[in-house]
């Protein structure tokens, strides 16, 4: 997958602002628990009061919290809280008097503002002589039981006095008080910090409904607040989230468009060699089906390869900081995905491979089915390929069901992993409860950053598992990429000899194909010049067609060279070697356009005069004139609405209308009858006086009056000269002119 990263140069900028944008939305996301939690256990159990640090306090009861501090703590405690007086500001003084009511009947002290590293330590400090003083002052039954206890470990005398307990606390000696709250500290030292905090909680409450304050109002605001941020935040993640989807399937799109343009420019420098060993099904799959798999995979890269592993990593820590003694049902639930994971890729890997490939051939199947319809019908063989069409999409049907209900079972099993988590973190967190370790808040946010995790794993699972079929696609696209094409232009192009212009000459130029055996043409040597018409003749698989091929270089020689104005071909770039010929192939090709946008095809800047004229010269005016349209009549893909020979005369015309120096005709005039041919040639003799022409034919009436021809048998020159010199000379060209001509025209030759 690393050759997918060397495409996604333009897009760096994108990626770091997506990946900025999912930092930020798995922050919101790994935020929003934190608040359930807080609203539950806040909010809920405690009335909207945060900590165990009264925000104010009675003088009355910070003296009765004094008293079971040491100096030190007591100086800690004088220190955190300040008198609400006249020596205030009168602002100030109002907020706190408007805040604490009692403020203006009795003494009332006020929290400084404290960072938090003092905050914490207060909260400390005050927890266990907060639950000292609501068992004390408590009127519950629980409470009055501790009382009763305390006062029958006292003296006689004191439990006689009639004095309340914190009158007899008060007037109790340092030492004797001290000794009492250290035994009273070793009871308390197993209790459980949440249970110590909640009814130091409980105090604080009370201490504030004393002072005045409304806890209805206090518990409301709490909440609310809570839940407006929350909502911010989810509301910040959503945006996150909208914006990552936007910019990833932008920079996908990008990345699918950079890819189909570098394959189709690859493509299109591909010889005849390139594309047997792909195969035109197989590079229309790289070039659609292949693409979109990557562009998939992207879109998934961008939106869960970057945001599982930070929600991941970040449940993790946020878990373990709720409540480390769960830790190992994230362990337990985190190896169970993994394992089956493992399964999943070890029965779905193989067959992503073998899925492409069956894509490959049920391209190629369709794609000769439909091109080869008419001669289906002829044979009534509809039958024997709607069998063949239906294989291969059986087979590939298989193949994807397979795929797909494996990894259908994915999601099944995962949902039953998440919601068995949950049962046992309830399970585990229900106990904790019931200990006093642990609170509700507590544990509905560790089963929400336990579902985090585990949706995490979830999403690098399904990423993982689609990685496999993309890297195989990514895989094929870059072997397209990388083909080292067989034809190349040199790296310092030549110019042509303008002295030569128009000469093409072959200098025991022998062409084998890659994979044959034996050459296909052996020592082939001519001289074709400007203004003479030199034919190539011989039976069919002579090599005639292959050898005209060899001008153009739609395939290179394998021995000898080829000069083309006086230069050898592989010398000059190939863009300068087409711009001089004028290629008509033997299969007429036509695309979807007009009339005119087809004749015009290798100049479009030609003027419509001399469109008119290609067309009356290769006889295509008379049919083109009867059409409603003429020139801006359209023309079907592939010339589908045009017949053979119209097809070929408007191929003729697209080659005059560009005006080349080397005219090459590859059987062109096999589809038209004699009297059309007779014309066009007549009328091309005019126009190509000063052009080199090279004609493949079957007919020898099509080549009679060539300056010079060329027989060809079994790849190898049998004669050359004119008509009548091969009639007397060449065996094999004679043969080829009785089986064609009268004797008549024989005797008159």
């Amino acid at each position: 997958m690393l050759r997918l990263f060397k495409h996604l140069k333009k897009s760096w900028a994108s990626i770091l602002l997506i990946f900025a944008l999912l930092v930020t939305q798995a922050m919101c996301d790994l935020a929003l628990p934190d608040y359930t939690s807080r609203i539950i256990n806040v909010g809920v159990q405690q009335g909207g009061i945060e900590e165990v640090a009264p925000l104010a306090i009675r003088k009355s009861e910070l003296d009765h919290i004094r008293l079971f501090l040491d100096e030190e703590d007591q100086k800690q405690l004088e220190e955190s809280y300040q008198l609400i007086d006249s020596d205030m500001s009168q602002e100030e003084y109002d907020k706190y008097v408007k805040k604490y009511p009692l403020a203006e009947q009795e003494e009332v002290y006020v929290l400084k503002s404290l960072d938090e590293e003092k905050k914490e330590p207060l909260n400390q400090l005050l927890g266990k002589p907060m639950l000292v003083l609501s068992m004390l002052e408590g009127e519950n039954d629980q409470a009055k039981a501790i009382q009763d206890q305390i006062m029958q470990s006292l003296p006689p005398e004191l439990q006689n006095s009639g004095l309340d307990i914190m009158t007899i606390l008060q007037n109790m000696p340092d030492e004797t008080r001290m000794q009492m709250m250290n035994q009273m500290d070793e009871q308390l030292a197993d209790m459980p910090d949440t249970l110590v905090d909640q009814a130091a909680i409980a105090f604080v409450k009370n201490e504030y409904d004393a002072l005045g304050v409304n806890l209805d109002s206090l518990q409301t605001n709490y909440i609310l607040v809570s839940g407006a941020k929350m909502l911010g935040i989810a509301l910040a993640s959503m945006t996150a989230t909208i914006l990552v989807g936007f910019i990833g399937a932008k920079v996908a799109a990008r990345l699918a468009r950079d890819l189909r343009k570098q394959v189709f420019a690859k493509v299109l420098d591909y010889s005849e060699t390139e594309f047997k060993q792909f195969g035109v099904a197989s590079l229309i799959t790289r070039s659609t089906n292949d693409i979109q798999q990557v562009q998939m995979l992207m879109v998934m890269l961008l939106r869960i390869a970057f945001y599982a592993p930070i929600i991941g990593v970040g449940g993790v820590i946020k878990a373990l900081n709720t409540n480390s003694s769960m830790a190992w049902i994230v362990a337990v639930a985190v190896m169970a995905i993994l394992s089956l994971v493992i399964v999943l890729f070890a029965i779905v890997m193989p067959k992503f491979d073998k899925l492409q490939k069956l894509i490959d051939k049920l391209n190629l199947v369709t794609r000769e089915i439909l091109t080869g319809l008419p001669v289906i019908r002829a044979f009534s063989n509809e039958k024997h390929e709607e069998d063949r069409f239906d294989d291969a999409n059986r087979r590939l049907t298989k193949t994807q069901l397979f795929v797909n209900r494996t990894m259908s079972c994915m999601m099944p099993i995962m949902m039953f992993m998440m919601n068995a988590v949950a049962v046992l973190i309830v399970w585990k967190g229900a106990h904790g409860i019931n200990d006093g370790i642990m609170q509700v808040g507590d544990m509905l946010a560790f089963i929400q950053y336990t579902m985090q995790i585990i949706m995490a794993f979830l999403m690098i699972s399904m990423f993982a598992i689609m990685m496999p079929r993309a890297s195989v696609s990514m895989k094929r696209i870059d072997e397209v990429l990388s083909c080292e094409v067989s034809i190349q232009d040199p790296k310092k192009p030549k110019k042509f000899n303008p002295k030569k212009k128009g000469y093409v000459e072959f200098k025991n130029v022998s062409f084998q194909y890659p994979d044959a055996t034996e050459p296909v043409l052996e020592n082939i040597s001519f001289v074709a010049k400007p203004g003479e018409t030199t034919a190539f003749i011989g039976s069919t698989g002579s090599g005639k067609s292959t050898l005209i091929n060899l001008i153009p270089r739609l395939f290179d020689v394998t021995k000898g060279e080829i000069l083309v104005d006086g230069v050898n071909v592989k010398d000059v770039s190939q863009h300068d070697l087409h711009e001089i010929i004028g290629y008509v192939p033997q299969k007429g090709v036509l695309f979807s356009g007009t009339i005119a946008s087809n004749i015009k095809y290798g100049n479009d800047d030609i003027s419509d005069q001399k469109m008119k004229k290609a067309a009356q010269i290769a006889q295509a005016e008379e049919f083109i004139q009867e059409k409603n349209q003429r020139y801006q009549s359209p023309i079907s893909q592939g010339g589908s609405n045009v017949s053979g020979g119209q097809k070929q005369r408007l191929s003729i015309a697209r080659a005059v209308a560009k005006d080349p120096e080397i005219y090459i005709f590859d059987d062109s005039f096999s589809a038209l009858d004699f009297k059309t041919d007779v014309a066009l040639r007549s009328a091309l003799k005019k126009e190509t006086k000063d052009s080199t022409v090279l004609i493949v034919a079957q007919r020898i009436s099509t080549i009679l009056h060539a300056e010079q021809i060329i027989v060809l048998d079994e790849g190898k020159v049998v004669g050359i000269g004119t008509h009548k010199e091969l009639l007397k000379t060449c065996p094999i060209y004679l043969e080829i002119a009785e089986s064609q001509l009268s004797k008549e025209e024989l005797e008159h030759e």
